[in-house]
Order: structure tokens, then C-alpha cells, then sequence
């Protein structure tokens, strides 16, 4: 019977995909990993240069190519030599029963082996490009610095861009050289092939070979790297960062050594290797790990009884090195150096010759102000005011340093039911304006006294363009010129709107909408009906995220400014320091090893439109030269004059610099060596707490200039003392910027430093009783920073008294400032009266006015003159009372619009009275 008759077609297999429909389907699904994997990369390429950074962009892309090709291939050629020799002496020397069935099959082991080889070399290829793309291309765009080192005579350039280059290469190398001998050795070790293979042996040996040579040159750059550190063994360091006695009597001569028996103990071992005597290869490696245990014990023993018993006289050619090099690396060779004499000359006279010091001492401070800034002028909840930062104007022809601080957007505090992603992408998309106080007058409540604020911004300058759409916050993505109309500020009870008017931004057209969506998975930017064709993507707009995708190879200071245009735009200024670890004879400022800082670079965001510039400041730097040979297109020369004006010399590097003359500064080499004369960064009660006292801003007059200028300067005091022994300023304005200078005070003169003043203001039975009943009262006293302010010949210190309640809305008010000169110290309830207190003490023929100000005899009224009393003043005081009394119920119920308005009225009718 034919069972056969009905066919089973479940039973029947499917069909095959054809060759051509898999190699299709392969590639779709390779280019859709690809694809994925680029999409970051793409996006990245399109926002730069949607900025105007093609360049930077494609020069980086081309040195990690070059990089990655060159690790690719020599890491792939050198893996598929050494597994087609080991294949090649495999079938040579062993019977092909012996052999596995893959390695007699010369497709399939010739196709395993460059499998592996490419791994390999993809590996490789990754691990070139990380490391080595920054030092290759300053390496090959190196500047010189004109300076050669004393020892070796080669230009500094050389240990900055050369031998670590030199280095990176050799331990690649040498590492990839003993990966493979290991690898090698072990293939060889099968029943003994090692012995018995000549190919092998020649293998081993190449192999070896180049383990000793590179060994050997790793050897050879050691004596450079003795000038680059202070370490003279692994156990002892010297006095002298640099070169020191014993480098140059043992390291040196060790280093040498060293490299002629690594390449003589190569060649041992090769030939041992061939003669088949392996106890004897291990001779060479012994006797090399016993010349560097020698070496170090020798190292130990001429530091230890030789050095260290005649330290000063071993050490002091290398000392003088040590200090001309490490003032050279940061730039404190040349600093003029003048005597102060702090005499007790303060009259009123000297006053009025200073007035415009006078009149920009600072009483307010920042965290306080930062408190008083967000209470009274963020306005709404989703604004703040990340913190405050100091400059200087020009106002109606006054230079006047001021605070200010920019009122940023933060939408994470808007309410929940806000939090929409249209809101978030499209309608809350900016900070609104500044807000700027002077930093030396308050109002009679204690708060700042503002020169712009509230909404849109009002007072001594124009604001032409308030919006901040990039700043300091952590702020998403967003998409202006949308149908929505972008939240501007708000305006009574209802809001401002406004559309960004810039053209920079990535536009949402095509296939950039759906690369942004892919790499920023906001994929509402695909289908949202709001963006059109005109809309633009605004991408990455915290500004230190900004510059540090542009430019990595800086390193950015963690406090950038805002500063107002002439244009009546804002722009923020952020200073970029430029590093190395590698001057010679540099003492390091760092645990990781910087030697040399520069601050050749101000960067300018546009808070407006996100636009970057890169000005070049000091164009002597020949690290940043060397920059500017590998990225031409970076960097501007030309700086407009409204940008210029707003130039502060970073604190970082300040703080830097100073640490460093504090010891640097002596030039007697027996008193640097001793460190007799060791300056200290003196401290001071700051917020109730002993801290370090930070550099700030001063305006005075220098001696033999007729102008005040703005002066960042730093006291000291002497080691394990608090006398001020010193300061040290640097020049802000015009070609003067960056200029140093160091003022000495006499040795056989006490100079009261900070913690002594901050002492005797606890000391003093009259303050001290008052901030001890403030502080009894449920209230808190907090000390300001204490200023040291040098007038002509003498010095004058200021700190203000700020009183907080407990209240949670409370907010910290100037109720005293203490003054301290001479002998003589006070407390009253503004600076001009304590000021006139102090001239009481020490002018006795000075008269005070009644607004506590000073006047000289001859000007003085008669006795029994009547001033011109105050018209209404029971109604005025009347309606001032009820004002504050509803300011403060608006502050305690978080009505802040309200308490701005308020707080507008009472300024208004105080400065009438005034």
C-alpha cells in the first residue's frame, strides 16, 4: 500500500536565506550599530560647527585617526609576525599527528590568526589614540621657550614636549615587547621547543632583544627626568626640587650604567638561549636587579652621610637653579619689590587725597549678599542667583567697584503641574537680567543698596538685551523660535513673552531633528507640532560644559563672571589656565605634579546667544604659541575695549602664585635654604571661623600714579606668627594687567596682621559686650571678611558686623563696621563713622559733621548754627514705619515682587531726605 499519497508540509524545511539576502541583512544590521554608535559623534561635528569650531573639531579627529591607524596597525602587524612564526616553527618541528587538525588547515588558522590579530590591534588602536593625541600634536606644533636648562643644556621645550612623547612610545613598545616574549615563551614551552627549534630561538631571541633595547632607552632619557623631581631614591627626597649632588654623582652615572647592562644582558640571554643553558639566562636578570638594589643603597648612603651632614654646601649650585627655575614657571622672576613704611600718618588730609579708595571699601560680602540677593530679588521661585561676583564701572564718570549677579532660570523649581515638556523644551527657556549693589553703601536697614534691579532690570545702566539663555546652571536642552512663545519675565499678573532674535543654534530641519532626538532621547523633538521649520536647537548651555567641549586641553576656573556690555548686552568671562608638569627645577604647586600655570586665555560666552571667543592675554606663554600652532583658528588677538575694562586678575592663580613667593621670594640662597623668611597666608574670623584669608579686590592709588586703580592683593605674615610682614598686589586695568608687585614691611616694626586685629576686636570690653548681648538675643553675629586697605604710607583695616535673626526668612543686615588702625579700634554703625571716629583718635583737630563725616577746623559751621531742619518729619517717619512694617510681612509670606516694590519706595524716600 503507498502511505506516500498525502504530503506532510509541516514536516518540510524552510528554505534557506539565499548568500545575497544574508550578506544584505548583515550590513543593514552592521550599518544600523554603526549608525547608533556614530550618532554622538555626528551631533558633536554638527554642534561645533554650528559655533564656528570646524577646526578644532576636525584637528583633534584627524591626530586620534592617525593615532588609532598607527596603534592599529603596528599592534596587528606585530601580532600576526609572532603567531605566523609560532604556526610556521609549529609545522616545522612537530610531526603532524602531534599538531591540532586546525593549524595543518592553513585557511581556517590563517583566518583564526588575523581574527585575533585584529582584536589585537583594535586594542591597541584604543589605547594609542587615548593617551596620546594631546602630547603628539603638541610634540609636533612645539614652540621653544628660548630657556635651556643648566645641566643637560636642552631647551625647556624638550622636557615638555619631547621626553613624553619619547616615554609614551618606549613603554608602549616595551610593554607590547614583553607581552609578546611572555606569549612567545609560552607557545615554546610545548614539549620543549624552546630547546630543540632554531626557529624559535630566533624568535625568543628578536623578541628579547627588543625587550633590552627599549629597556635600555628607557634607561638612557632617566638622567633628564632628574631635574623634573625631588625624589633622589625611592626612599628619601632631596631639599632641592631639580637636579640635586646626589643625581649627579650616582643617578646619573646608575642610569648609564643600567642601560649598557640591559643591552649587554640581552645579548647573554640570547645567547645562553641558543646554547640551550636557561639557568644561565637568569644571570643577566640577577645581576641587573642587583645593580639597581646597589644603586639605590648607594643613593641612600651619599644622601644620608654625605649630603645630608654638608646639606647647604652640597646642595647650593642646585639651590640657585631650584629658585631661578621655579620663579621662571610662574612667572614671579622680575616682581619689584618696595619698602612700606607704615607709619602712623592718617589725618584727614590723607583721606581726601584717597576719596576714591575711601569710597570703594567694600562692607558688604558675598555670602551674605548671595542670602539677600535671592530673598529680595529672585522675584519667582524658579530664579536664582548661582552666586556674586565683584567687578567694576564706570558710573556717570565714577570708577566704582560693584557686586553682581545674574538672575538664572532654574526650572526645577517649577511646580509640578509646570513641569511640562513643553514648558520645559519650549516656554521656559532663559534667566532674566542682573542684579548689581554697591559694594560699600547699605540701606539704613542693613541690605544692599542696589544700582539695578527688579524686572525687567532698573537703575544706573542699560540692559538692552536681560535674557540669559546660557549660564551656570544645569540646564537642559531647549528649542526656541517654536510656535510657543518663550516666558520672558513676569508682569503683574500676567507674564512677558518674548522669541529669541539670535541665527546661532542648530536648526530643527531634516535630518538634525532626528539625530538630536536619537542623542539627546527627547524624541517629542520628532513629533512635537510646535517646531517649525525656523525653530533652533540650543545644546549644551552650561557654560563650563560649553568652553570644555571646545577646548579640553584648558583648565577652566571654577568661578566665571557676568559682565555688561557696552551694548547694553551680557557676556560671561571665564579664565583659562593652561598646565604642564614638566619645567625643570620647578617646585610643583599640585599633589599631581603641575609646575608651570599660565592664565593666557580669557574666554567670552555670550549669555545671549551662547557665542564663544578665545582672547589671547599673554601672548609671550610659549605653551599657549604651541596651542596656537595647533588650533590657529581658536584663538583672537584683537579684544574690544568693553571686554578689556572687565579683565580680573584670576584669584586660582593668585592664591597659586603667592603660596609659592612665600617661599620663592628670598634670594639669599642660605635663607632659602633654611627657609628663615617663609611668608604664610595669614588668617581670619570669617562667619564665626578661623579660615585662610582669601586675596581681594581693592581699589587704590599706587605710589607715583595719579589714578586709582583696581588691585587684587594678598597680606602675609612670617611663619608660626601673625604680624603682617607683606603684601603682595597685581595690576587689573589697561596695559598694566597682570603686573606684579610686592610691598615689604620693616622687620623691627610690629604690623598688626589680620588674626591679631580679629583678636583685639574680641578683646576689646566695649565690642565684644555688644556682640555678646546681639548674639544673647536670639539673634546671630556674624564677622565679615576683614580687609587690610594700604593708604599711602599707612594701613587701615575694616570688617563689617552683619546681625541675623533666627527667623528662617530672615535676612543678615550690616549693623556695625569695626575700623582698626594703629593702636586705635572702633565699632559704629556705618563705615563713614567709624572712620570719623578713628580720625577723632588720631586728628584731634578734626571736627566730625553730623553725619559722622570729618571736616578740617577751617571748614567747619560756627557754634550755634542751625541746619535746615527736616520738613514733615513726624508724617515721614510715620509712613516709612508702616512701609517696612508691610516690606517685612511681605518677606515672612514670600511675597518677594512685593517686597522689592516696597523696598523701592523706602530707598525713594530716604534719598529724598538725604
Amino acid at each position: 500500500m503507498d502511505f506516500t499519497v498525502f504530503e506532510n508540509n509541516t514536516s518540510k524545511k524552510k528554505p534557506r536565506m539565499s548568500k545575497a539576502k544574508s550578506i544584505t541583512l548583515l550590513v543593514i544590521i552592521l550599518l544600523v550599530i554603526v549608525g547608533a554608535l556614530s550618532v554622538s559623534f555626528i551631533t558633536d561635528f554638527i554642534w561645533m560647527d554650528s559655533l564656528g569650531f570646524r577646526d578644532i573639531f576636525t584637528t583633534i579627529l584627524g591626530s586620534k585617526v592617525l593615532l588609532a591607524g598607527i596603534g592599529f596597525i603596528v599592534f596587528l602587524v606585530l601580532s600576526a609576525i609572532t603567531f605566523f612564526w609560532v604556526r610556521s616553527t609549529y609545522i616545522s618541528h612537530l610531526k603532524q599527528e602531534q599538531l591540532p587538525p586546525i593549524i595543518l588547515e592553513k585557511k581556517k588558522s590563517s583566518f583564526i590568526i588575523f581574527g585575533v590579530s585584529i582584536v589585537i590591534g583594535l586594542f591597541g588602536s584604543a589605547l594609542v589614540q587615548g593617551i596620546g593625541w594631546e602630547p603628539l600634536l603638541k610634540f609636533l606644533n612645539q614652540a621653544s621657550f628660548d630657556i635651556a636648562d643648566p645641566y643637560f643644556n636642552m631647551d625647556i621645550s624638550f622636557y615638555m614636549y619631547t621626553l613624553p612623547v619619547l616615554k609614551i612610545i618606549l613603554n608602549l613598545l616595551l610593554s607590547l615587547a614583553i607581552f609578546f616574549f611572555l606569549l612567545e615563551a609560552g607557545f615554546y614551552s610545548v614539549f620543549g621547543i624552546y630547546r630543540k627549534s632554531r626557529k624559535a630561538q630566533i624568535h625568543l631571541g628578536i623578541t628579547l632583544g627588543f625587550v633590552g633595547l627599549l629597556l635600555a632607552g628607557l634607561h638612557l632619557l632617566a638622567p633628564y627626568e632628574t631635574i623634573l623631581t625631588n625624589k633622589v631614591n625611592i626612599f628619601q627626597e632631596s631639599a632641592v626640587y631639580g637636579l640635586s649632588y646626589t643625581d649627579q654623582l650616582i643617578n646619573i652615572p646608575k642610569a648609564y650604567v643600567l642601560a649598557v647592562v640591559a643591552v649587554i644582558g640581552t645579548i647573554w640571554m640570547i645567547v645562553s638561549m641558543n646554547r640551550g643553558k636557561i639557568l644561565s639566562m637568569a644571570m643577566p636578570i640577577v645581576a641587573y636587579v642587583v645593580l639597581v638594589i646597589v644603586g639605590q643603597v648607594a643613593s641612600v648612603v651619599v644622601q644620608s652621610f654625605v649630603v645630608s651632614p654638608n646639606e647647604f654646601s652640597k646642595e647650593q649650585p642646585y639651590l640657585a637653579h631650584n629658585l631661578e627655575y621655579t620663579r621662571a614657571a610662574y612667572k614671579l622672576s622680575g616682581i619689584e619689590e618696595q619698602e612700606h613704611p607704615v607709619n602712623d600718618t592718617l589725618d584727614t588730609a590723607m583721606i581726601d587725597r584717597n576719596m576714591k579708595t575711601i569710597e570703594n571699601v567694600r562692607i558688604n560680602d558675598v555670602r551674605p549678599l548671595e542670602d539677600v540677593y535671592d530673598q529680595t530679588q529672585t522675584i519667582r521661585p524658579y530664579y536664582t542667583f548661582n552666586d556674586v561676583d565683584i567687578d567694576r564701572y564706570q558710573i556717570d564718570g565714577d570708577y566704582e567697584q560693584v557686586f553682581i549677579s545674574a538672575r538664572e532660570l532654574k526650572t526645577e523649581d517649577l511646580s509640578d503641574q509646570a513641569k511640562t515638556w513643553e514648558n520645559l523644551n519650549l516656554r521656559y527657556t532663559h534667566g532674566y537680567g542682573v542684579v548689581m549693589s554697591h559694594v560699600n553703601q547699605v540701606t539704613p536697614q542693613g541690605q544692599p543698596k542696589y544700582m539695578l534691579n527688579n524686572l525687567p532690570p532698573q537703575g544706573v545702566m542699560d540692559v538692552n538685551r536681560p535674557q540669559i539663555y546660557f549660564g551656570e546652571e544645569s540646564y537642559d536642552e531647549i528649542v526656541v523660535n517654536s510656535k510657543k512663545e518663550e516666558f520672558d519675565y513676569p508682569q503683574g499678573g500676567d507674564n512677558a513673552t518674548s522669541r529669541y532674535e539670535a541665527e546661532i543654534g542648530i536648526p530643527m530641519t531634516g535630518l538634525n531633528r532626528l539625530l538630536f532626538a536619537i542623542d539627546t532621547t527627547n524624541f517629542r523633538l520628532l513629533v512635537s507640532d510646535q517646531i517649525t521649520d525656523e525653530s533652533l536647537l540650543l545644546h549644551t548651555r552650561n557654560i563650563m560644559d560649553r568652553v570644555e567641549r571646545i577646548a579640553p586641553f584648558f583648565t577652566y576656573d571654577e568661578d566665571p563672571y557676568i559682565f555688561i556690555r557696552e551694548d547694553g548686552s551680557l557676556a560671561w568671562m571665564i579664565d583659562a589656565y593652561l598646565t604642564e608638569e614638566h619645567y625643570p627645577y620647578a617646585e610643583p604647586y599640585s599633589d599631581s605634579g603641575e609646575n608651570y600655570i599660565r592664565n593666557s586665555v580669557k574666554v567670552v560666552v555670550d549669555a545671549y546667544t551662547g557665542a564663544l571667543d578665545f582672547y589671547v592675554v599673554d601672548s609671550s606663554d610659549p605653551l599657549l604659541q604651541t596651542y596656537q600652532n595647533m588650533f590657529p583658528s581658536l584663538f583672537e588677538e584683537e579684544i574690544p575695549e568693553d571686554i578689556r575694562a572687565h579683565f580680573r586678575y584670576p584669584e586660582m592663580l593668585f592664591k597659586v602664585q603667592s603660596s609659592i613667593y612665600g617661599t620663592y621670594h628670598m634670594s639669599n640662597l642660605e635663607v632659602f635654604y633654611n627657609r628663615e623668611d617663609v611668608w604664610e597666608i595669614p588668617t581670619e574670623k570669617y562667619y564665626n571661623e578661623d579660615v585662610e584669608m582669601d586675596p581681594y579686590f581693592v581699589t587704590m592709588k599706587l605710589p607715583d600714579y595719579e589714578d586709582e586703580e583696581f588691585i587684587l592683593m594678598q597680606p602675609f605674615t612670617p611663619r608660626n606668627r601673625q604680624n603682617m610682614i607683606a603684601w603682595m598686589g597685581v595690576r587689573n586695568d589697561g596695559d598694566q594687567y597682570g603686573e606684579m608687585f610686592v610691598y615689604r614691611f620693616p622687620k623691627q616694626k610690629n604690623v598688626y596682621g589680620p588674626q591679631q586685629i580679629e583678636n583685639r576686636i574680641n578683646q576689646d570690653s566695649v565690642i565684644s559686650q555688644q556682640l555678646n548681648l546681639w548674639s544673647q538675643g536670639g539673634s546671630e553675629v556674624i564677622r565679615g571678611n576683614l580687609l587690610a586697605i594700604p593708604i599711602e604710607d599707612t594701613i587701615l583695616y575694616v570688617e563689617p558686623i552683619y546681625i541675623e535673626s533666627s527667623n528662617e526668612t530672615s535676612l543678615p543686615e550690616v549693623k556695625q563696621v569695626v575700623v582698626a588702625y594703629s593702636d586705635y579700634i572702633v565699632m559704629e554703625e556705618s563705615f563713614e563713622k567709624a572712620l570719623a571716629r578713628i580720625l577723632e583718635l588720631v586728628d584731634p583737630d578734626s571736627k566730625p559733621k553730623d553725619d559722622g563725616q570729618l571736616v578740617e577746623p577751617d571748614d567747619t559751621t560756627e557754634d550755634g548754627e542751625d541746619t535746615d531742619p527736616i520738613m514733615n518729619a513726624e508724617d515721614t517717619l510715620v509712613e516709612v514705619s508702616e512701609l517696612f512694617d508691610a516690606y517685612q510681612s511681605a518677606l515672612s509670606q514670600g511675597e518677594w515682587q512685593k517686597a522689592a516694590e516696597l523696598m523701592t519706595e523706602i530707598e525713594i524716600i530716604l534719598e529724598g531726605l538725604q
